[in-house]
């Protein structure tokens, strides 16, 4: 049975409560586990409190340059021997990087689980980083942004946004960052980076599935990670972006599309806040599906856009409520931003009712049920609730927020954040001469 599979029958499509116990090892380490016996398979994960925010502004890409780097190779896992021993063992890996935290993971049949420990512990107590490595993976990043970014219709659109979103935030580069400031960075530097970040005391290992044995499993933490020296602690510097109080106006221009966007962006609070809950279920009632409110009305009935969306971009400082769209035929623009703005205008004015009110709670309990369906899925949620939240046990509570959220509150929050004069406007357009970058 594939491994893939065997993760699915991990879960049962019902709101369970996630059990979990919690504790530290001496050396700051935190670790979370998660028996689940449905299926032979576990996770081991460590996510590190590390994202692009914590780039120096002259250093961007680092923290994305290390989910790559980091797979290189140990003391004792040699040079591109990393994917080969996942694979011979059944199993598989990867991780992924965002403004906030970058994380690794292996999924093995449970029987392999002190090898997923041990290699982690390798990852985090003894990485090579050496000017080899740095120089392949140098390449394999300008391919990921020549291809993810450079060549990408719209690939840039989310940069665009964050860069005249920010002025003294972190958040206004992306996380693939600079290829000039990867390529001017010295072999130090990428040593003092992960010296200062990829720390026990900065990160937690959840390991989540058939543990079979509990005792066992924290008998092998102990024994491959217990060793690890603590780094010294991260004083996390705080950035505060002044309110945006009058419209700010930018254009691109991708080579890259044939077609202009409109994009609506206003600065919105941490995901930690209430109001950012609130902010997700304002992006459910305008845009989620084709009976959504902007879908039905702009694209399905006056047929004014090709595409229309939502979205809130929450991250652990500031969040960003992101609306598109892309007009078609004779329409500007102008005139889809006008589409939108009276449909936030209602929402700021009229409540939703009870039947909007309940269809969006469904929706809600289904997306509870699925992200918590197999075990992958509760790994990197306990790791992400714990770390960013600072809360483990919303991975069982914060459907309680969602399922307490009323109608006169989505009213409030659409009037408190989604402003004319709050807002940036995006012109996201076709290059002139079509040339590429």
């Amino acid at each position: 049975m594939a491994l893939g599979t065997m993760l699915m029958l991990g879960g049962v499509a019902s709101a369970q409560k996630v059990a979990f116990e919690e504790y530290n090892l001496d050396n700051g380490l935190h670790v979370i586990l998660h028996n689940d016996a449905s299926a032979p398979v576990i996770i081991t994960s460590v996510m590190y409190h590390v994202g692009s925010k914590n780039e120096n502004p002259e250093r961007t890409g680092f923290a994305h340059f290390f989910e790559h780097l980091l797979f290189e190779g140990t003391e004792n896992i040699k040079r591109g021997e990393w994917f080969k021993i996942v694979t011979a063992n059944g199993g598989t890996n990867n991780a992924n990087t965002s403004e906030d935290r970058t994380y690794y993971y292996e999924v093995f049949p449970s029987n392999s689980l002190e090898l997923g420990l041990w290699m982690e512990s390798e990852r985090m107590m003894h990485p090579i980083i050496n000017q080899i490595g740095v120089d392949t993976q140098n390449e394999v990043v300008k391919e990921e942004k020549r291809l993810r970014v450079d060549n990408q219709p719209y690939g840039s659109l989310i940069a665009e946004v964050k860069k005249n979103m920010y002025v003294k935030h972190p958040y206004r580069w992306a996380p693939i960052g600079s290829m000039e400031h990867l390529d001017a960075a010295t072999l130090e530097e990428f040593q003092a980076f992960n010296k200062k970040y990829y720390v026990p005391n900065n990160a937690v290992l959840v390991v989540a599935g058939d543990l079979n044995d509990i005792a066992k499993t924290k008998e092998w933490i102990n024994k491959y990670f217990g060793a690890i020296p603590r780094g010294r602690d991260v004083k996390v510097e705080k950035f505060i972006e002044e309110p945006i109080t009058s419209t700010i106006k930018a254009s691109y221009q991708d080579p890259n599309i044939q077609k202009p966007m409109i994009v609506a962006t206003y600065r919105t609070p941490s995901m930690k806040t209430r109001d950012a809950r609130v902010l997700d279920m304002i992006s459910t009632v305008l845009s989620e599906g084709k009976s959504s409110r902007l879908y039905k009305k702009i694209v399905d009935d006056k047929k004014m856009a090709l595409q229309i969306g939502a979205f809130n971009y929450s991250q652990e400082d500031y969040g960003m409520y992101i609306l598109y769209g892309m007009p078609q035929g004779t329409n500007t623009s102008e005139d889809i931003v006008k589409e939108i703005d009276e449909e936030v205008v209602k929402l700021q004015t009229e409540l939703l009712t009870e039947k909007e009110m309940q269809k969006l709670k469904n929706i809600y309990e289904n997306n509870y049920v699925n992200g918590n369906s197999n075990v992958e899925g509760i790994a990197e949620n306990l790791a992400s609730y714990y770390l960013l939240h600072g809360d483990i046990n919303l991975i069982n509570t914060e459907i309680e927020m969602y399922r307490s959220i009323t109608a006169q509150e989505i009213r409030d929050v659409a009037k408190k954040y989604l402003n004319p004069n709050q807002r940036l406007l995006l012109d996201y357009v076709p290059s002139k001469d079509k040339a590429q970058n």
